[in-house]
């Protein structure tokens, strides 16, 4: 089989195809079945699909804001250079995706006409399949080297992983932080609760009287 010859039925059967949205469900179908067999399918950028945006939603843990100047620039930056990096999401199975990375770009397709205009309804999305804790890992190392954390946001995530049996340690690792900046981010919950994985040196009252009385 000469791949040219394949290439070009493939380009002359999606010219074919007047209707917008058949036209991208054959495109996505046919990047989706080239990256099962790639050896880069398990990198998300492998396989990158055109959503409509309706379908895409915001998670509920991302703690990231940027101000409207950053925002501005990033208008600029996807209006002269398009889309240089998809937003990554998590297929929920039920023809929606929830954003792990993205939020602010997703924003820009919804908020601003001239991008909505020229991507028609769609968004450029990547998947990432993994469970909900592991991805809030991944919303916070996304977004730690870039933007504002919000500290109340960000204490609520260190306590809903402390809940789903995160040690001190592994929130460290998986989220690039240093210990006195996880037990700062607990205290600020005001919940005892928050310390339940933590192993003491020090009698409780010692603790307490650092780190979580105010």
């Amino acid at each position: 089989m000469d791949i040219n010859n394949l290439i070009n039925e493939i380009q002359q059967y999606i010219s074919s195809i007047e209707d917008l949205d058949e036209k991208v469900d054959a495109i996505n179908r046919i990047r989706d079945g080239i990256s099962q067999v790639s050896p880069f399918r398990e990198e998300p950028t492998d396989c990158v699909l055109w959503v409509k945006q309706k379908a895409v939603h915001a998670n509920e843990y991302n703690p990231n804001r940027i101000p409207s100047p950053e925002m501005q620039l990033l208008h600029t930056s996807i209006r002269e250079d398009g889309y240089t990096m998809p937003i990554v999401t998590y297929d929920m199975r039920n023809g929606t995706r929830e954003i792990v990375d993205g939020f602010h770009r997703n924003r820009i397709a919804r908020e601003y006409p001239d991008i909505q205009h020229r991507i028609q309804g769609y968004l450029p999305v990547t998947t990432l399949n993994k469970p909900l804790d592991q991805r809030i890992a991944a919303t916070i190392r996304h977004n730690r080297a870039r933007g504002t954390h919000g500290i109340r946001p960000m204490s609520a995530i260190i306590m809903d992983l402390t809940r789903s049996g995160w040690s001190d340690e592994k929130i460290c690792s998986q989220l690039g932080m240093e210990l006195d900046e996880v037990l700062r981010l607990k205290q600020i919950t005001g919940l005892k609760e928050a310390f339940m994985n933590h192993e003491f040196s020090r009698s409780w009252e010692e603790f307490e009287k650092k780190y979580y009385e105010t």
